[in-house]
């Protein structure tokens, strides 16, 4: 027997396809990161209205191909630090690659830096942080330059004559990068260096030393323990003067154009903030000048360390925000057992509950945005409630995005663990906003403290909680409970009321969130999140959502469901 037949048989097949790609999304580019009901509601109930049009053409741009280029290549090719040129001199320089500059010229150019304090329009504060989320989307790691640039004002301005330097550059709308003598650049940016390897968080436990000098500036001289973006212009540094703990204003080059003393010993080997260099720099008779009394060089910084932690919900409202979209999106385009997963019950309920996470987390960041303009202007009740929601806010949306993320990861299978979904990255970052500026326990005993010392920060928090009185009887039973725990805190001793902190604030957070979702949100929304925040009828994982919840409502409200 011959094999003729067979080979005849098989010339006559069809050639197979074995390469033919069904049943995957399309990417998602191309898209407006602005376009969600849950932001440009906020963005108007705070006072910024007027910025929607650049919002959207922010989302846009965050959105486009191009810029998810730069958002990988920028990570993927990570910075690199030069201690010295080839000719043995000390450079302590550090190299991005051109996507790096991209994002971060953009996001100055956008004034999502220093630039709303020179902005004299009401919500300038709130439209920079709708800008901050949106373009903190494709890459996160870029905006912690631009977090503490943004927050250094404040501080800066309890010394006037240094401000008066300064403070133009500082809100300018114009990116320079490179070292060069700061009074002659057309734009600044400013860092922090507060901790150090003995202390970390105690940062009273500090070594660095500052000695006065006759000319009025002070020399330093210590090594700090992580410093991010040590190529921006200005820094605030945390060292021990004769008078005690003090800040001072450390410039990278002097403004003769000589190199100050800023050796970079190395760089951080992150988890993940790739694109954004952390590092280690030694000061040894680097020049400085005091900012604000001697001795007050926590309560000087403090203004600095507020505004970051703002910035810290932001980012991680725009990381829960960023990882449904992609969850949402996936699930609307794949099939599996013969429908698509959005109509499939169990992940509808895993995706509203998604969704309802990062409706509280949106609402409460931009309500503290806004609480941060008004109180810029004078108004003595939002400073007060800043006081004491801010701590609460960062503690909590911080310990949410990771859970948020990695649930949002699994909605993907296969595909969220691949680098390529851009959901891993989004993973590795997820934990930072939870250590940056005080970790989850930092936060607690600042609240504890906020409780014991400062009433009208409680009365204007409460006022805030209380605002909602009698729209639903789930928040009304919570926050009776949660009153209770503060009475018990203000009588327990300084062990049990730290043993309990975090319960405490983990309570305060969501009865904060319920009063703002019943006052702004849908009827549906509220409902859904008292009855699965506020009572005991859920689980403890995504996608328990308890029965009766209308989950419609809440897909409605994805950023990829407006656009379906």
């Amino acid at each position: 027997m011959t094999d003729t037949p067979m080979t005849g048989a098989l010339r006559s097949e069809p050639t197979a396809r074995t390469h033919e790609v069904t049943n995957q999304p399309p990417a998602l580019v191309g898209h407006d990161v602005a376009a969600d009901p849950v932001l440009l509601e906020g963005l108007h109930r705070e006072g910024a209205g007027w910025y929607e049009e650049d919002l959207h053409r922010v989302g846009r741009l965050a959105g486009s191909e191009e810029v998810q280029h730069w958002a990988d290549q920028a990570n993927r090719f990570e910075p690199e630090l030069r201690t010295h040129d080839r000719y043995g001199n000390r450079v302590d320089e550090v190299e991005f690659h051109p996507a790096y500059h991209r994002l971060m010229d953009i996001a100055v150019r956008e004034g999502l830096a220093g630039a709303p304090w020179a902005d004299t329009r009401p919500g300038a504060h709130v439209a920079r942080a709708a800008g901050f989320m949106v373009w903190s989307t494709p890459e996160p790691g870029h905006g912690c330059p631009i977090s503490m640039t943004y927050a250094v004002v404040p501080a800066l301005r309890t010394q006037p004559e240094l401000a008066a330097q300064y403070e133009p550059l500082l809100t300018s709308r114009v990116y320079r990068p490179g070292l060069s003598a700061p009074l002659g650049k057309p734009g600044l940016l400013a860092g922090m260096g507060m901790t150090e390897k003995q202390g970390g968080t105690d940062v009273r436990a500090n070594t660095t030393a500052a000695t006065e000098r006759p000319d009025g500036s002070w020399r330093l001289r210590g090594h700090k323990w992580f410093t991010s973006a040590p190529m921006n212009d200005l820094f605030l540094v945390l060292a021990q003067a004769p008078g005690g703990l003090s800040c001072f204003l450390v410039p990278r080059v002097l403004p003769d154009g000589s190199r100050n003393t800023f050796r970079i010993q190395r760089l951080k080997d992150k988890l993940g903030n790739r694109s954004n260099a952390s590092s280690e720099p030694e000061f040894d008779d680097t020049v400085a000048w005091l900012v604000g009394p001697q001795g007050q060089g926590v309560r000087t910084i403090i203004g600095m360390v507020a505004a970051t932690r703002l910035d810290c919900v932001l980012g991680s409202a725009s990381g829960i925000r960023a990882a449904l979209a992609q969850a949402d999106h996936h699930v609307r385009h794949r099939s599996v057992f013969g429908a698509k997963l959005i109509d499939q019950p169990l992940m509808r309920n895993v995706v509203a509950d998604l969704a309802l996470e990062s409706e509280a987390a949106t609402t409460l960041a931009l309500r503290l945005a806004g609480a941060t303009d008004r109180a810029q202007r004078g108004d003595a009740q939002e400073r007060a409630f800043l006081r004491l929601a801010t701590a609460v806010g960062k503690y909590w949306v911080c310990k949410r995005q990771p859970a948020a993320v990695a649930e949002a990861l699994e909605c993907l299978g296969g595909n969220g663990y691949d680098e390529a979904s851009g959901l891993p990255r989004l993973y590795r970052d997820a934990p930072l906003n939870g250590i940056w500026e005080g970790s989850g326990n930092v936060q607690a005993l600042d609240v504890l403290r906020a409780l014991g010392r400062e009433p009208e920060a409680v009365q204007a928090f409460a006022a805030e909680i209380d605002a909602a009185k009698g729209a639903d009887a789930r928040l009304d039973a919570a926050w009776e409970r949660v009153r209770g725990r503060l009475a018990r805190a203000a009588s327990a001793t300084p062990a049990d009321a730290q043993s309990g902190a975090r319960r405490l604030v983990e309570s305060l957070a969501l009865v904060l969130q319920g009063s703002l979702l019943v006052r702004h949100a849908p009827t549906a929304v509220a409902d859904a999140f008292c009855a699965a925040r506020l009572t005991d009828d859920h689980g403890l994982a995504f996608g328990t959502l308890p029965d009766g919840v209308a989950l419609e409502n809440l897909l409605a409200r994805t950023p990829q469901g407006l656009r379906d």
